[in-house]
């Protein structure tokens, strides 16, 4: 018997069906968090980041990054 024999006989079928709803989840699971509106504070404030001068950051920033509140 040669290899391709063994593995043509094994029903290997299921495991694409595995991943396929392992990244369904995963995916669904990055979607709502992302769009969460919990988190909304802490993208206005990346998505600023850009147009920052490079000023040194004040307590208020500090905070924020360490706890994730509400400056």
């Amino acid at each position: 018997m040669r290899l391709s024999d063994i593995m043509g006989r094994l029903d290997l079928s299921i495991y694409p069906q595995i991943a396929l709803v392992i990244f369904l989840a995963v995916f669904v699971c990055v979607m709502i968090r992302a769009f969460s509106r919990s988190r909304a504070a802490e993208l206005d404030h990346v998505a600023s980041l850009p147009l920052e001068d490079d000023a040194p950051t004040t307590a208020a920033h500090q905070h924020f990054r360490l706890n994730g509140s509400k400056p």
